[in-house]
């Protein structure tokens, strides 16, 4: 199957993306500590892949709180936005766009990374099977259980929602062309949308509408920070993800797709169950999705080109992003446009350590 779709320009928001081959989000968990700043070989790894219509950085927190994974880059202090601005630069001189997606991990977090020693912030003090990733003296990635959360205090739910404002802010002093905001994966958001871990009975617990507070509270203040133009979320309905079961009630996720839609944001992002076993969305529950968002659609989980063009041809989708054929294929655009073969993919280089498995696979030319 051909794939011209993938290599029109789309729009999104006030700006034009050259085609609709996204570069996913990706932990990679190479940030220097202390300080959770984003390397110079960072800027490297963006900048090989700037061919793509639009780069989304790995998950970067938006506060020491918000941190659940030694290694992963924030964006909330001035040093961590210098660097960030060089990583910006070299992506732009590449002739590329880069958003930064933003993140509160929540429970999916340990002590040992968290401000004083305390313990994680979730909805509720709610355990679920989980771990996450330290670092060992090579500074490589080793896992380990998660520390029990407890239950956000109003407090420190309001700061969360400033701290989310304060990256934005960040974002747009780097350079970057837009933020995304990570609602998926069992993540903080996440945690406040579903039942499972949202156990609270004030305005952020309960109902519907309760629930997805803190979510939309969280859009709301990115967009003031910048505008609707530069905002983005990445959702994950149906599945289960980080021990967060998101549930299979299509009217719930479509009731909060709607409300997001009211916001007027730059994209809409679905990471789909498939990549971590779950069920496929079925046709007619994209065509709900489409019914429910204006703008662009992006999707992630699993996609091949051809899954990509034949979902774009339908309109339930606007563009796909490819998260591992990314790690290993910085020229996936060209690779995918002259259906040449992939680079396999060295998985015990994912997360942790220097250039190996990170800016060292070949380009199409020195193979």
């Amino acid at each position: 199957m051909a794939q011209d779709n993938l290599f029109e320009p789309i729009e999104m928001g006030a700006q034009t993306l050259k085609n609709r081959i996204f570069m996913a989000p990706l932990t990679r968990l190479r940030a220097i500590e202390p300080g959770d700043v984003p390397t110079a070989l960072a800027g490297e790894y963006y900048s090989q892949r700037a061919s793509a219509g639009l780069v989304i950085t790995e998950a970067t927190q938006v506060s020491f709180q918000g941190k659940g994974y030694a290694g992963a880059p924030g964006v909330h202090t001035q040093d961590q936005t210098t660097a960030w601005k060089s990583i910006v630069d070299n992506v732009h001189a590449k002739g590329g766009k880069i958003v930064v997606q933003l993140w509160h991990t929540g429970l999916v977090s340990h002590k040992s990374v968290q401000p004083e020693g305390r313990a994680p912030i979730s909805a509720s003090d709610v355990k679920v099977a989980v771990r996450t990733s330290l670092r060992d003296s090579d500074d490589l990635a080793i896992r380990v259980d998660t520390t029990p959360p407890r239950a956000a205090t109003l407090a420190e739910i309001k700061q969360v929602i400033a701290d989310f404002a304060l990256a934005t802010k960040q974002a747009k002093e780097a350079g970057f062309d837009g933020v995304e905001v990570h609602g998926a994966h069992g993540y903080l958001l996440h945690q406040f949308w579903v039942e499972q871990t949202n156990q609270r009975d004030d305005e952020y617990g309960g109902s519907r509408e309760n629930r997805a507070r803190l979510m939309l509270d969280v859009i709301d203040a990115c967009v003031e920070a910048w505008d609707a133009d530069h905002v983005g979320i990445r959702v994950s309905p149906q599945g289960t993800f980080n021990g967060v079961e998101a549930g299979y009630e299509e009217d719930d996720n479509i009731w909060l797709i709607e409300k997001i839609n009211d916001r007027g944001l730059m994209y809409l992002h679905l990471s789909e169950p498939d990549w971590a076993g779950g069920t496929p969305y079925t046709d007619g529950f994209r065509q709900r999705i489409r019914d429910a968002f204006g703008n662009m659609i992006v999707a992630a989980g699993g996609y091949t080109a051809e899954k990509a063009e034949k979902n774009i041809e339908a309109g339930y989708i606007d563009a796909v992003a490819f998260g591992r054929d990314y790690i290993a294929n910085p020229d996936l655009v060209e690779r995918i446009r002259e259906g040449a073969e992939l680079n396999e993919q060295h998985p015990e280089t994912f997360y942790g350590g220097g250039t190996e498995g990170y800016t060292d696979y070949p380009f199409l030319a020195e193979k």
